[in-house]
């Protein structure tokens, strides 16, 4: 496919991008459905709060854990290969959470779930890397884009539709079940439609006896694993006590022995798990750190926005579910336009979107404000998240391309996995950090004043995300014109 236009879309690119994006929409989606759901499950199956906080836990420590060694299993074994097996594993855990009998159940079902997610969104991330250039891929992310905006967005809102269509027992049962056919169609699609390099890796080698073989490094799978599970878990699981932070810096020192790992295997001839030369490429390295940074903030906007107007304002689920439905319409507009420009603004374009988020977090906190002082309709938040949610589409898809466009094929899959580490850990500090100052905040001062406390540590972390894209801009701008070249980024 490397011959195709860089500007038209093919057939066949079509039919890959409708197997990647349906099922990594269905896996994001499992991570916002669950937040609304949570009460009629806990009261269906009996389960604790310590109990039903592992359905949100465990899914995402399996998702988080596997992304890199999944990415890399892809770049080796085919992508095909991976995406088929994660979404069947997806699937399987699907079935058994939505028939699950007791919680022990749900929770290990969700621990699968997590495992399928965590196969499967690597292996988008890097065909999309494979089979799209130039113009056309700015458009593939922007349809990515559009997935993870709408997914958060609708999450809430399907959720507490099918709870108040279908009651209590059945409506967050069917909250998994419905992945079940939709998994089934991704698979048979995907035998159907992937072309057939997907099924086959890139980064096999001959051995002494000329047969080929994958360099997997499983030690530094290990490593990377147990070092992101430590950092993680704490922010995970809180009930445990303070004791539980101090595997933050054991988590951080197990990364450090993961990365010293990695370029000492390279330097012996091995393939590493992540091509350490990577970082020293300036559109990766403040690429991943951007994004990084912007969901330490931006995922816990929903979290305290559903505490202050479920448990503040008394608002049913699906209303409260609903306010967030128009960030993620005007998410998935601007990122299906903003893939279509990026190539011509490059990385201006991400910190004007970082720029209009930030707007938007301001926005919402003065509303809140404004609600409780002098009672202005709380339903103008419809439009202050909006704004939010056009500066979310306006930067992550368009930051997802630049920051892979420099990244080699063959390590499309582990990088894309990097990305979505970071991501993943930073949603897990954010959130944790996020809500701590709600609850730290709402019995001395209310709701208002604990929900204006959380956007004021969720613009905090934007406007360092927005910094972070202000040097790249100005170095890479440096760049051009030590270059010769006319200045474009």
């Amino acid at each position: 496919m490397g011959n195709t236009s860089e500007t038209t879309m093919t057939t066949e690119q079509r039919k890959i991008l409708a197997v990647m994006l349906v099922p990594m929409f269905m896996s994001l989606l499992s991570v916002s459905i669950v937040n609304v759901i949570l009460p009629d499950m806990q009261r269906s199956i009996g389960a604790s709060n310590s109990a039903i906080q592992w359905v949100l836990s465990g899914y995402t420590l399996a998702f988080g854990v596997l992304l890199v060694a999944a990415g890399r299993a892809g770049d080796l074994f085919g992508r095909g290969r991976l995406f088929v097996i994660g979404v069947s594993v997806f699937a399987l855990g699907s079935l058994i959470s939505g028939l699950s009998p007791d919680p022990l159940v749900l929770n290990i079902a969700r621990v699968v779930m997590g495992l399928g997610s965590g196969l499967l969104s690597p292996q988008g991330v890097g065909m999309l890397q494979q089979y799209f250039h130039g113009k056309v891929r700015g458009r593939a992310f922007g349809m990515f884009g559009t997935i993870v905006g709408v997914s958060v967005g609708i999450g809430p809102v399907l959720g507490g539709g099918l709870i108040a269509v279908l009651g209590e027992e059945w409506g967050w049962r069917s909250a998994f079940l419905i992945n079940v056919p939709i998994a089934l169609a991704a698979i048979i699609l995907g035998r159907l439609w992937l072309p057939k390099s997907a099924w086959v890796g890139t980064g096999t080698e001959s051995d002494s006896h000329g047969r080929r073989r994958a360099d997997f490094d499983p030690v530094g799978l290990v490593l990377l694993g147990v070092g992101t599970l430590l950092v993680m878990l704490p922010f995970l699981e809180r009930s445990a006590g303070a004791w539980i932070y101090a595997l933050v810096p054991v988590g951080v020192a197990v990364v450090w022995l993961w990365v010293r790992w990695e370029n000492r295997y390279s330097r012996r001839g091995g393939s590493p798990m992540v091509d350490m030369q990577l970082f020293k490429t300036r559109s990766f390295a403040y690429g991943a750190s951007l994004t990084s940074m912007y969901f330490v903030g931006m995922p816990g906007i929903w979290v305290i926005v559903a505490l202050y107007l479920q448990n503040g304002l008394g608002f049913p689920a699906l209303h409260a579910g609903l306010v967030g439905l128009p960030s993620a319409l005007l998410s998935a507009i601007a990122a299906q336009a903003a893939g279509r420009v990026v190539l011509t603004f490059g990385r201006k374009m991400v910190v004007l979107g970082v720029g209009i988020g930030l707007t938007g977090v301001v926005a919402s906190a003065l509303l809140v404000l404004a609600h409780e002082s002098w009672g202005v309709s709380i339903w103008w938040l419809l439009l202050t998240l909006g704004i939010t949610g056009l500066g979310q589409g306006m930067a992550i898809s368009p930051n997802q391309t630049l920051t892979l466009a420099e990244v080699p094929v063959d390590y499309a899959g582990s990088s894309g996995g990097v990305m979505q580490t970071g991501q993943r850990v930073g949603t897990a500090i954010g959130i944790a950090i996020v809500t701590a100052v709600f609850f730290v905040v709402q019995p001395m001062a209310g709701y208002g004043a604990a929900i204006v406390a959380g956007f004021g540590f969720i613009a905090l972390v934007i406007v360092f995300a927005g910094v972070i894209g202000l040097v790249d801009l100005a170095r890479g701008r440096a760049k051009d014109r030590q270059d010769g070249q006319p200045v474009r980024s």
